[in-house]
């Protein structure tokens, strides 16, 4: 039997509806760790409440905190026009093509193959790549990187990843907090809570945390595959986008010191190249795979 291949549409609904449904089980961890905190405080929408206040609050310092200092952070330099006019006006086609205003371009000092896109909207947003992204790979190949960083601009992934990271980091603070009411009887004096809901309130503040992790593990491997049909889409080449991921795999180039494994998730590829299990992208033979079949 011949297994039909799926078109870009398929590829991109998919990692939609996977991505929405990752975050929708994050936001029941979350509602169910607030429910838990107030049997324990005595007054169950207090414990939500709290839930969702440490959540935008979060959010809020998230948003403050700006793309400035990721760019900083991570060495990149304004691309200039005469040394990398190819790179400026592939990404300004490709915007055009992507129906969205054109992002601010710049370069890394960095011999690994690798790009980022970052920006909570696209009026705002900023691409970079790194110079062995510039040398190492052909018109093609480069033109599928960019087109999966711009499709990350499109589609809002930032925005989307940042709130996922936020909502994982309230659900680490709030099991942390339920932990330490069990611990030091934090609002239990003279309140009978059954012991069934006990197990469950521990069981679940030891585990959240985990869960949370391999759910942001996920939604970041969705986002990185729909990146992937979308970029493919854009340029009408996902064999350019490809053959950039095979280039990667066989380059064994060590990334610079300004690779940070905070934002690690906001690359094309994963500078660290961690185990499969714990990396936030997916592994490249499947991304290669997935590039093939469509």
């Amino acid at each position: 039997m011949i297994m039909e291949k799926k078109s870009f549409y398929d590829h991109i609904s998919a990692n939609k509806r996977n991505s929405v449904f990752l975050i929708l089980i994050t936001l029941g961890i979350l509602i169910f760790l607030g429910y838990f905190l107030g049997l324990i405080l005595g007054n169950v929408y207090f414990g939500v409440t709290i839930a969702v206040i440490v959540s935008l609050f979060m959010v809020m310092i998230t948003f403050v905190a700006g793309d400035e200092l990721i760019l900083k952070a991570s060495g990149a330099v304004p691309a200039d026009k005469r040394h990398h006019a190819f790179l400026i006006n592939t990404v300004e086609g490709l915007s055009i093509a992507a129906g969205i205003p054109k992002p601010k371009i710049y370069i890394i000092e960095d011999e690994t193959i690798n790009a980022f896109a970052i920006g909570r909207k696209p009026e705002k947003a900023s691409v970079a790549a790194t110079t062995g992204a510039l040398k190492k790979l052909n018109r093609t190949e480069l033109e599928g990187v960019l087109g999966h960083e711009i499709s990350h601009v499109k589609n809002y992934d930032v925005r989307f990843m940042m709130i996922t990271v936020v909502m994982i980091g309230a659900i680490i603070l709030l099991s942390d907090f339920l932990l330490r009411s069990f611990i030091f009887g934090v609002g239990g004096r003279g309140r009978k809570v059954h012991p069934a809901l006990i197990v469950v309130a521990l069981a679940l503040a030891i585990l959240a945390p985990i869960a949370g992790y391999l759910i942001k593990l996920a939604v970041s491997r969705k986002r990185e595959f729909l990146a992937d049909a979308n970029g493919a889409l854009l340029t009408r080449h996902p064999s350019g986008l490809a053959g950039a991921l095979r280039k990667i795999k066989n380059d064994n180039t060590k990334p610079t010191r300004t690779a940070n494994k905070a934002v690690s998730h906001l690359y094309f590829s994963n500078p660290f190249k961690n185990t499969a299990i714990l990396s936030t992208h997916p592994p490249l033979d499947e991304r290669i795979k997935r590039l093939e079949n469509m």
